[in-house]
């Protein structure tokens, strides 16, 4: 549902109108316009706004203003009234003021509370919604709704909903472009993302470097990408996180050039992703992540891997490689470290080697040292490390080969690629945060 603001003039005040709308166009262009059919034709000619022109207000144009502002359509009203001429809808007018005093629905009827009405909406922040309808198994009319009614009040809220046939990294380059001329304006806008994490990750791909804040209202199955950043999961605490206006900025990385907010993964983590499918997670929520799981411990394979990174290489034979920016803590494949930090202008890999083959390593490791986890000063890790028979690495940039060519999961989304070559990019994404989390 689109903001829509309603207007409308007596006949001696359409002039005024005219004008308001030529001097504020920029405003109103960020708006649904609806008015009553002399004016809005009136407006639409002096302007290159785009207004739905209803009846005349002597044919009803007042009373279906007046039934959209019932139905929650409206959410303002510029009715520029004569206030010596007698009017013959009188009772149309009288029926529109009482409806949009008792819905609490701003009404300005001289240009002077005009004016103040439309400055003051200039100066919200503009945010617009990419919602996922069928995300997650909730109910998205209820979430919507709750969703509107939190943030509607804070900032002037566009909502565009996903579609099958329209990628929604399109939807948001389109909005992101909105808000890039308007901090040419000195204006604020940003970008909000509701869904599941394939949902989220590809909006937040989008916003990569632009500087444009990002809010997450996590409607999914795993919800990863909140969790990873002690994001709220519950919808009602998400809104309110966005409303209060805190930001924090965590890193942001690229896989061949693909933006890459959560993680990669190269072997195991693509084949459990490719096996949670559609169907299991409907019906076993995250438990889905789990059996999939533990389906492709029994099938993956181990392959030859070559890393390369700090103009070193490293050659191991392994099942999975796995390259974090951010991670939840059910993401195992990542947790080599015991923790992904997001924010440390690191990506971290992990991967899984024999204990032998290990020990073979620890020469060549040594070159690593300014990546690897297993440093001089921190022996006690070396240790957890070993007997968990990973190789764990640190690094700005990284490239991996395989041989045969792995099946590769970016995000939640299965790709191919071989070699493969990761970036990370510090600080390059913002995203609306709790205050503890900042």
């Amino acid at each position: 549902m689109s903001i829509c603001v309603a207007l409308i003039a007596h006949d001696n005040k359409k002039a005024e109108i005219v004008e308001l709308a030529k001097k504020y166009e920029a405003v109103f262009s960020r708006y649904d316009l609806i008015a009553t059919y002399d004016t809005g034709k009136r407006i639409e000619e002096a302007t290159n706004l785009k207004v739905a022109c209803l009846a005349s207000a002597i044919q009803g144009g007042i009373l279906q203003i007046a039934a959209r502002v019932v139905t929650g359509e409206v959410e303002g009203v510029i009715f520029l009234m004569d206030a010596v001429t007698p009017q013959p809808n009188d009772v149309d007018q009288r029926a529109l003021l009482r409806i949009c005093n008792f819905y609490d629905i701003p009404l300005a009827t001289n240009l002077t509370t005009a004016e103040l009405s439309i400055q003051a909406i200039a100066k919200r922040r503009e945010a617009y919604l990419i919602f996922n309808p069928v995300a997650g198994q909730g109910n998205p009319d209820q979430d919507l709704a709750l969703i509107l009614k939190i943030l509607e009040p804070q900032m002037n809220l566009h909502v565009i909903f996903t579609k099958p046939e329209v990628d929604p990294v399109d939807q948001a380059k389109e909005a992101i472009a909105t808000i890039q001329t308007l901090q040419a304006e000195d204006e604020q806008g940003c970008i909000i993302a509701s869904g599941g994490d394939g949902t989220v990750s590809a909006i937040a791909g989008v916003t990569i470097e632009t500087g444009i804040p990002l809010g997450i209202i996590p409607r999914g199955t795993a919800n990863a990408f909140a969790v990873a950043l002690g994001l709220p999961t519950n919808l009602k605490r998400a809104c309110e996180t966005i409303a209060a206006g805190n930001t924090r900025m965590i890193d942001a990385a690229y896989c061949n050039n693909i933006p890459m907010v959560l993680l990669a993964g190269v072997g195991f983590e693509a084949g459990m992703v490719t096996n949670a499918n559609r169907e299991l997670k409907n019906r076993l929520g995250s438990l889905a992540y789990i059996l999939s799981g533990a389906q492709q411990f029994f099938t993956q394979e181990d392959f030859n891997a070559t890393i390369e990174l700090d103009g070193q290489i490293l050659e191991v034979k392994t099942g999975a490689v796995t390259v974090a920016n951010a991670a939840p803590t059910t993401s195992i494949m990542a947790q080599g470290f015991g923790r992904v930090i997001p924010d440390d202008g690191l990506l971290e890999v992990t991967i899984p080697v024999s204990s032998n083959l290990l020990q073979g390593l620890n020469s060549s490791l040594k070159l690593l040292a300014s990546a690897l986890v297993k440093s001089q000063d921190n022996q006690k890790k070396q240790d957890q490390v070993e007997d968990n028979n990973l190789v764990c690495l640190r690094t700005k940039k990284v490239k991996v080969t395989t041989d045969p060519a792995q099946p590769l999961v970016v995000d939640g989304e299965i790709l191919e690629a071989n070699p493969i070559e990761f970036t990370c990019i510090p600080k390059g994404l913002t995203v609306f945060a709790p205050l503890q989390t900042v």
